[in-house]
């Protein structure tokens, strides 16, 4: 995985995470499987891969979260016949949330769920308005709802290279409460993501299904991440996960985490812990 991309969305599956990876690197040419980890077992626990430059990792993690609509995978696709093709073949199997169709924000846009359940939004327009081919998008709904901007200003002051591109509220009259976030795009570390406030009732909120991984250099990063995001409100969970005051999940490991839990006693050792301790897993016998 690049070591310059600092944050990398985290895909949890119940054991398909190698057949899903390969069919997402299916879909965008120049994109590949970069590294299976098995952690001393046969089966790979995790997979990386790179949708057009875009580093993501997909987990077997087990039954215990699914994807829901809080956080998609934002497509700009450049072409009518690139748009259709990857709707059909991110629909087949699978459904629509919001049809491929024309909608005041684009002449055509779509919001799918793949046959895995993970969900994608695809819209026709320059890949230079974004800046990047496949971008995480934030969808705040429910107890979070109004809460967007914090969120992404929260963020972009926590990493170097980061800022805000834009940011389109709701007005009045408009479906949204006026204020809140219709969207706003912006980069963490160079990478790009995206954030919307959604309005109404929703059955759904940010789960671990889709965690977002810091690649961090040091002990000292790993500290000072874990500060940052469990204050005023977030929470801590095992094994570097943890949950910010907002409710996205977050892993704030060290880059060579795979090389650290290559014995069985390092792993065992991270299942004891909270923050990561790197000295700790090097040391564990």
């Amino acid at each position: 995985m690049p070591r310059s991309q600092k944050i990398s969305p985290c895909l949890w599956f119940d054991g398909n995470a190698e057949e899903a990876a390969s069919f997402y690197v299916s879909l965008f040419p120049g994109s590949a499987i970069v590294k299976r980890s098995a952690f001393g077992g046969d089966n790979p626990v995790t997979v990386a891969f790179e949708l057009d430059g875009t580093s993501i990792v997909a987990l077997n993690g087990g039954p215990q979260f699914k994807f829901t609509p809080a956080i998609s995978l934002f497509v700009m696709c450049e072409s009518r016949d690139e748009i259709d093709t990857l709707w059909a073949r991110l629909t087949d199997g699978g459904s629509a949330m919001m049809p491929l169709d024309t909608y005041p924000w684009s002449e055509r846009y779509g919001w799918a769920i793949d046959r895995f359940g993970m969900t994608w939004q695809l819209m026709l327009g320059p890949v230079a308005d974004v800046g990047q081919k496949v971008a995480p998008c934030l969808l705040f709904v429910g107890g979070v709802f109004g809460r967007g901007e914090e969120a992404l200003r929260l963020y972009t002051s926590l990493f170097p290279d980061s800022a805000i591109d834009g940011i389109l509220h709701y007005g009045p009259n408009e479906d949204g409460r006026e204020g809140t976030v219709k969207h706003a795009q912006f980069a963490l570390a160079g990478c790009k993501f995206m954030v919307m406030d959604g309005p109404g009732e929703h059955a759904f909120t940010f789960n671990e299904a889709v965690s977002l991984i810091i690649h961090c250099h040091d002990q000292a990063e790993i500290d000072r991440f874990w500060s940052q995001l469990t204050a005023n409100g977030g929470t801590e969970s095992m094994c570097g996960w943890l949950k910010d005051p907002f409710g996205v999940s977050w892993q704030v490991v060290p880059e060579k985490i795979s090389e650290l839990l290559a014995r069985p006693e390092a792993i065992q050792a991270m299942f004891g812990m909270k923050k990561l301790d790197i000295a700790a897993l090097k040391n564990a016998h």
